[in-house]
């Protein structure tokens, strides 16, 4: 059966080198020509690739660790913080090299980048007569922002690895050089991705300090699982035909071609494939093998011990989306889940690289035991498990506010609404001691209690009441009895984000408070203000000329002791200002603000008695028209 594709897109896959272990490298450059391993509990979660050198692997033991590696430096990493924060500095290092925003996160370290504008650009830039001397240009608006490159050939690994030996009998997959113009697009626009590629991972590693390894193909799916063949420090672009029609073959060998997306994910487990999780996996190893799949015993997880690879599960006689409807279409499961399965397995992946998320869908924070089965024990790991929770929250959700007002100077982006705690009970053992092996959960929800908001409040105080309001409430509705289980899993998380009121319009409603805080210093370009602007000064030709002005001003050139200027006297409230003034058009007219010569207010015979007086600048007007005339006055302050 045929499966539709589009791969008009390009799509790169980043997957940063030893992620955990290069974080605490970048705190302390030393490490890194030692063995490094991080442990989490008494457990070696992940190492860097001078330890793996040495036979160490994830998931081993402190003592074996020591055992197979006695000098291996061992790391704390039990907090999650400095692997947060720097994943977010990566990802939005990484963001600055598109124009879209369609950068995705997978967990702390892996993004993908859809870079199709960028290579639809450049592609239009690319001079037939000349593509060996090339440049990508970064910026559409500087044409001197960008590198120069070879758009006639693939830079880095490619699958096929030598597409020009015993491969071409099995792909016709051209030798990974273009000629422009000759017809193959795809080609043309994998080129161009594999040099953008090139240049963010040199970057990424000059300018933040980490390796990464990228996969380059036209959708998520291939780009992750490409990538993985040339680890660490390298790059693997996927090249065509990604499709190829059943009657064409290679006349003088008579093999039928075969898409390169074929033989590449023939080769993958079907556990391996993304999307496919364990469960479903399952279910179609138990239908290939025709009987349930044997599993290893491991610390926390079993693998299995049996492979079923993608090219089993095509070849397997009646499988397509209607077989697969039937086997993982279990209540619970997604509508047309057979269709997404045989899709995936097939290469093929239509769900588009995420737009960058100011705020997060959920947060969850989750923990895994060899035996909890008492309350005191559940106790203390819930309140770790809040702690985290809500140090979490404050990390993704918060965000530094000017306004004074604030509390700790930060307001919250957005609010949960939904709190969620699940466990995974143990199967209880079988006649012979064993257990059966099992990944089911069970999960309680309930609304989110306000007072987790309180900045005011200490962390330790708001999980306490969190454990004691709700957490143990919903813990005794999972499990009705005070004991007889036991758990291998806890994950307490929040979900169904509220994006609060913001001036971007971007949350649910406009923060009107705030607007009208910044309201002067927003309308400061277009505020009119009602004041005296004094006239230039002229020199006096002679104190008593015939068009010397009577009034408040003669009694002020006759002060005692000698003078050359006159001086005005008080005009509009203001203090008098040195020099004579003379006006034109920079006169004031006597309004409402200004005094006649005897220094009272003047007032309007028509003037309705329901007026007032404004206590600041003395100005009369309506009653209905205080209450703006006042709040001019504030904006003024």
């Amino acid at each position: 059966m045929i499966t539709a594709r589009n791969d008009k897109r390009i799509i790169i896959h980043f997957d940063y080198d030893c992620f955990y272990a290069s974080v605490f490298e970048n705190e302390n450059p030393a490490l890194k020509s030692l063995p490094l391993a991080v442990q989490q509990k008494n457990i070696i979660v992940t190492s860097n690739y001078e330890a793996r050198r040495r036979g160490l692997g994830k998931l081993q033991l402190i003592s074996e660790a020591k055992k197979i590696c006695p000098d291996v430096v061992i790391v704390l990493g039990e907090e999650l913080g400095r692997f947060r924060d720097a994943s977010k500095s990566l990802y939005r290092y990484l963001e600055s090299f598109t124009w879209s925003g369609k950068v995705e996160r997978l967990g702390f370290d892996e993004v993908w980048l859809d870079i199709t504008d960028l290579v639809d650009y450049n592609q239009t830039l690319l001079n037939p007569n000349d593509p060996t001397h090339s440049f990508f240009q970064l910026n559409k608006n500087d044409p001197t922002v960008g590198f120069p490159y070879n758009a006639t050939t693939i830079t880095g690994h490619t699958y096929p690895n030598n597409p020009q030996q015993d491969e071409i009998l099995k792909s016709s997959t051209a030798i990974p050089s273009f000629d422009p113009g000759n017809g193959n697009d795809l080609m043309e626009r994998l080129i161009l991705g594999s040099h953008l590629a090139q240049y963010i991972r040199w970057n990424l590693e000059e300018q933040k300090g980490y390796t990464s390894t990228v996969g380059i193909s036209t959708n998520k799916i291939l780009s992750k699982l490409v990538g993985n063949l040339n680890k660490p420090k390298g790059q693997t672009t996927l090249l065509p035909p990604y499709v190829i029609q059943h009657d064409c073959s290679i006349p003088e060998h008579g093999h039928v071609l075969e898409s390169n997306v074929h033989l590449f994910m023939d080769s993958h487990s079907i556990g391996k494939v993304p999307g496919i999780g364990f469960k479903m996996s399952q279910r179609i190893r138990n239908h290939i093998l025709q009987r349930p799949a044997e599993f290893d015993d491991g610390l926390i997880y079993g693998g299995t011990k049996e492979s079923v690879t993608v090219h089993d599960v095509r070849m397997f006689p009646g499988i397509g989306p209607e077989l697969l409807e039937k086997l993982l279409g279990v209540p619970g499961a997604e509508r047309g889940i057979g269709g997404k399965a045989w899709k995936l397995i097939n290469g093929v992946d239509d769900t588009e690289v995420q737009q960058a998320k100011k705020v997060p869908s959920q947060i969850s924070i989750e923990d895994s035991y060899t035996q909890l089965d008492n309350m005191s024990q559940v106790l203390k790991e819930l309140r770790m498990l809040g702690t985290s929770l809500i140090k979490r929250m404050h990390v993704d959700l918060l965000e530094y506010d000017d306004d004074p007002d604030s509390a700790e100077g930060k307001r919250w982006l957005a609010h949960p609404k939904t709190l969620r705690l699940s466990t995974r009970p143990r199967p209880p053992l079988n006649a012979d001691s064993t257990r059966a092996h099992s990944i089911n959960r069970i999960s309680r929800s309930g609304p989110l209690p306000n007072f987790v908001f309180n900045l005011k409040e200490s962390v330790d105080a708001i999980v306490e009441k969190l454990v004691q309001v709700a957490l143990i409430p919903m813990f005794r509705r999972l499990h009705p009895h005070p004991s007889g289980w036991n758990l291998s899993l806890m994950n307490i998380g929040v979900t169904n984000m509220v994006e609060t009121a913001s001036e971007d319009s971007k949350g649910t409603g406009r923060d009107i408070g705030r607007m009208f805080k910044r309201q002067a210093e927003v309308l400061k370009e277009w505020k009119v203000e009602d004041k005296d602007v004094p006239p230039d000064p002229i020199p006096m030709e002679a104190e008593n000329t015939e068009d010397h002005r009577e009034g408040p001003f003669e009694e002020e050139e006759h002060q005692d002791g000698p003078s050359d200027v006159t001086q005005t006297g008080p005009s509009a409230g203001n203090a008098a200002i040195d020099g004579i003034l003379v006006g034109s058009e920079d006169l004031m007219m006597p309004t409402q603000n200004t005094v006649d010569e005897s220094g009272m207010w003047e007032e309007d015979e028509d003037e309705e008695e329901n007026s007032e007086r404004c206590f600041h600048c003395g100005a009369t007007m309506p009653a209905f028209a205080m209450p703006a005339h006042l709040r001019f006055h504030t904006l003024e302050e």
